[in-house]
């Protein structure tokens, strides 16, 4: 059963039909996040990741409403490049929050193993900088 934007005020049309079959998916998800069923939570975890690693054509997939959530990305990034951009036209690339969120990591990965590097290259020396022993 889902409700209609026209509820006893006029009969409803495909669209209204279509906007009232998508808010009763929408707290239908809601109600199952609420009582901890684990396919809700996966779901949203799987579209979380595909979010935060700009994979677009996931987003799309995992959506309550694949076409309506690819139409909204077309509306303000329509070229085939921007499914693969990592930015959206929120924050643009300059100021994605998750973008600069992996750089850090990246740049946190890169002084780690830099610091590892060095770290090991202090024992070779300090051991006689020779390999075999």
């Amino acid at each position: 059963c889902y409700v209609t934007p026209k509820e006893h005020l006029g009969l409803p049309d495909r669209e209204d039909v279509k906007t009232g079959v998508i808010t009763y998916k929408i707290a239908a998800h809601a109600a199952d996040l609420a009582k901890g069923h684990p396919r809700a939570q996966a779901r949203d975890d799987a579209l979380s990741k595909a979010r935060f690693e700009f994979r677009w054509r996931d987003q799309f997939h995992l959506a309550l409403d694949p076409p309506t959530a690819l139409a909204y990305h077309d509306a303000t990034l329509p070229a085939e490049g921007a499914k693969v951009a990592h930015f959206c036209s929120m924050c643009g690339p300059k100021f994605c929050s998750m973008r600069i969120s992996q750089d850090i990591r990246d740049a946190a990965a890169a002084q780690a193993a830099a610091e590892g590097m060095a770290e090991k290259a202090a024992e070779f020396r300090a051991g006689g900088s020779t390999l075999y022993r």
